[in-house]
This record gives C-alpha cells, sequence and structure tokens, in this order.
C-alpha cells in the first residue's frame, strides 16, 4: 500500500513440527508483537533513537581502522569510506560478480564516533538467515530482503542494511555478519 498510515508490513512465515510445536512458535510470536506495541503504539519512522545527535554536515570516517577489521582497502570519496566484496556466480552459464553488481557491500558516512553504515549483502539462501541474526544482534537493522536476478547459480538473496553508531562498532557488526556467512571465503572467482 503506498499511503497507508501507519505503514502495514505483510511477512510470511513457514515451518515444519508438530501442529503443537508450530503453534507455540507462532504464539511467541505474537507475544512478541504484542510487547513490542505495548509501549510503541504508533510505529516509529526511522531508526534514530530519542536525543540522537544529528550527523556531522560534512563526512570525516577514518579509513585505517575500518581497513584493518576489512582486511582489505576501502575507497575513500569525501570523508565517506565504502567497502565492496565480490559474489562470484554464473547466469546462463556467464561468469558475474562483483563488477556486475552482485556483491556485498558498506558505505559508511558521518565521524569516527557518529557514524551509519548503509549496504547490501549478497548471500545464498543458506546463508541469509545466519547473517540477518549476526546483524540484528550487533543492532544493525535490516530494511529489505529481495532477489535482483533469475536463473543464478548458486541463488543469491539480497537484502539492505542500515545501523547508527561509531564507525568501528558498525564496521565490526558487518565484518561479523561477513565471517558467519563464509563471505570472506567466496569472495574470489569461481571455476
Amino acid at each position: 500500500f503506498f499511503f497507508d498510515q501507519p505503514k502495514v508490513f505483510f511477512m510470511h512465515i513457514e515451518g515444519e513440527g508438530t501442529v503443537d510445536k508450530l503453534a507455540g512458535a507462532v504464539k511467541k510470536m505474537y507475544d512478541t508483537v504484542k510487547a513490542i506495541r505495548g509501549p510503541n503504539a504508533k510505529p516509529a519512522e526511522s531508526f534514530a533513537e530519542v536525543g540522537e545527535l544529528s550527523l556531522p554536515e560534512k563526512s570525516s570516517i577514518t579509513a585505517a581502522p575500518l581497513n584493518e577489521i576489512f582486511r582489505m582497502q576501502g575507497e575513500s570519496k569525501d570523508g565517506m569510506v565504502k567497502f565492496t566484496i565480490g559474489r562470484p556466480a554464473k547466469m546462463h552459464g556467464v561468469k558475474i560478480d562483483k563488477e556486475m553488481g552482485v556483491n556485498t557491500w558498506a558505505a559508511f558516512a558521518g565521524d569516527d564516533k557518529n557514524a551509519v553504515v548503509d549496504g547490501d549483502f549478497a548471500v545464498t539462501e543458506d546463508e541469509l538467515q545466519p547473517v540477518l541474526k549476526s546483524l540484528l544482534k550487533n543492532k544493525i537493522n535490516i530494511v529489505a530482503i529481495h532477489s535482483h536476478m533469475t536463473h543464478e547459480q548458486p541463488r543469491i538473496m539480497f537484502f539492505h542494511y542500515w545501523g547508527r553508531g561509531s564507525a568501528k562498532d558498525l564496521a565490526q557488526a558487518v565484518n561479523g555478519g561477513l565471517l558467519v556467512g563464509g563471505l570472506l571465503k567466496v569472495s574470489s572467482p569461481i571455476e
């Protein structure tokens, strides 16, 4: 819906098990929704915390500590730093990866103490849940899950994320997602 207020989102769920186990899991989900809605009846319209400082007008992220965390050189421009990690795949028998947009990336803006990270992960369906859980545990918000292609091998899912905090803490959270998913091992071209 385009103009609904408050914004309504839909989520499909799936599970396997006994009826009792499935019903119990669904009840836990509804109980969690109720607990969240109790003190927050009106949905938030941003990820900003009450009293949180605005980002500086001009970004000044120091790349060196982030380069160390990601073990690679980030691209620096206008005080922002971006890391791009290719995800090899094939589509209709043709190799595709980083330069064709099949990649995980993280862009940092703000300053070292007050930063945002925005990015996209490219994962297989089996990697999706572990990486999501790792990022959510580290207070990185997931804002979209989708696919970009058809007939790619392996099947690649993409998800966008957003986080606020110190640049170093955000980099460690994103790198944790890369490690949990084993994504640093698959960043070389496939044969």
